[in-house]
């Protein structure tokens, strides 16, 4: 697996155009974002921490020269302030309204708190807005009935129709469902 970073920016507006398709990482603020990502990647592409808002600009990563993997700022809780968090979030809103070169949004929603009524507001916006994306269940090997857990997912991602119908259930500690979300972020 062959990654290369290829910077960090304050505003859409601001990132090349590479001509591949891009895949953006969305979730909560310490929902295991960068974890993920990692383990997509195959090595430490982006910085872990237990500090949520650590993600203040929009990173950029070339995989294998096939897409590029997106890794979007946090929304909800985050250590900073609300101005900070209102950038934030303006700058996401911005790329995602804007980026013609957009695939597809992985939002991640940590398997441990299922999705909360902050998740759900980004999902009815995504509908709005005709972006597609797909929802990516982080932490499983930390719950007891992951298969309770996915299906509730999969009756909530039916319900909105820019969701793909399917849900990955993944560990980026374990290594579960790596593969199959690697698989769809590269195309395969």
């Amino acid at each position: 697996m062959r990654v290369e970073f290829l910077g960090s920016f304050p505003d859409a507006a601001m990132m090349p155009d590479t001509g591949l398709g891009e895949v953006a990482f969305i979730g909560r603020s310490n929902v295991g974002k960068s974890s993920l990502l990692n383990a997509i990647a195959g090595q430490a592409v982006a910085r872990v921490s237990q500090t949520p808002g650590r993600t203040q600009m929009i990173n950029m990563f070339r995989l294998d020269g096939k897409t590029v993997l997106v890794d979007l700022p946090g929304y909800g809780y985050a250590k900073a302030s609300k101005a900070d968090v209102a950038a934030w979030q303006d700058m996401m809103r911005g790329y995602l309204g804007a980026r013609a070169a957009l695939r597809q949004v992985l939002l991640l929603i940590d398997s441990r708190h299922g999705a909360k009524q902050i998740d759900l507001d980004f999902m009815a916006a995504l509908d709005k807005s005709a972006v597609a994306y797909a929802l990516v269940l982080t932490k499983i090997d930390k719950i007891k009935d992951p298969d309770a857990v996915v299906k509730a997912a999969e009756a909530l991602a039916a319900k909105h129709p820019a969701c793909f119908p399917s849900v990955f259930a993944t560990s980026a500690e374990k290594k579960m469902g790596i593969k199959e979300v690697r698989d769809l972020a590269t195309g395969k």
